[in-house]
């Protein structure tokens, strides 16, 4: 109890100390992706977008309208709306840009928390161990404390490495992928919608953005 209190719970308050409270909302809002992560498809958004520009191509930007409501992914649903409300391709992307990095920074921050408890969680491991030894130490005329003593120091080592390597890290990894991932799509939807916008012909935009997936 007294290693997983040094150890699981420094750690927790030592990466609240670190971070602000929004990036604290975003890691949990973010932690169940390493179950079920946000569903990434890039032919699938492929054909999605040619599917737009051919609407676009035969009734105009204004057909893409019904589209726009049928939407779930709220950035794809912002670019559809700049499309149907005749924004410049250039004031599109920049745009979107901007809505893109600052939602990567978002989830990125979010990812950092767990990145930042496998960080902290090894050092406070050495603390509890360091803690443990000199209880030893305290009681070394008292053999029956000894036992306890030194297993609580290696009781908190090993929390501190396990919850590191075998929680922690991997979790920020899992979560940075994620992360990845979806920033590539949204690069790629970003020049797919800004294509449309510049009348492209769908099988130069479908061409282009095969591009994406190698």
């Amino acid at each position: 109890a007294a290693a997983f209190l040094i150890v699981i719970v420094g750690t927790v308050a030592a990466i609240l100390v670190q971070t602000p409270m929004k990036h604290f909302k975003r890691a949990l809002a973010i932690f169940p992706w390493i179950i079920k992560p946000p569903t990434s498809d890039g032919e699938a958004l492929i054909e999605q977008i040619v599917e737009w520009s051919g609407t676009a191509r035969k009734q105009g930007l204004l057909g893409l309208e019904p589209v726009v409501e049928q939407q779930d992914d709220a950035f794809l649903r912002k670019g559809l709306q700049m499309l149907v409300d005749g924004l410049e391709p250039e004031a599109i992307r920049h745009m979107l840009e901007i809505e893109l990095g600052a939602q990567e920074h978002a989830d990125q921050a979010g990812a950092k928390f767990f990145e930042g408890m496998g960080i902290y969680a090894p050092t406070l491991g050495i603390i509890g161990a360091v803690l443990g030894l000199m209880s030893v130490m305290q009681n070394l005329a008292d053999p029956s404390k000894l036992g306890p003593g030194i297993a609580a120091a290696f009781v908190a080592t090993i929390y501190g490495i396990a919850s590191a390597n075998l929680f922690f890290l991997p979790v920020a990894a899992k979560l940075k992928g994620i992360i990845a991932r979806q920033t590539h799509d949204r690069e790629m939807a970003i020049e797919g919608m800004v294509a449309i916008a510049q009348g492209e012909n769908p099988r130069n935009i479908e061409a282009r953005l095969q591009g994406f997936l190698h």
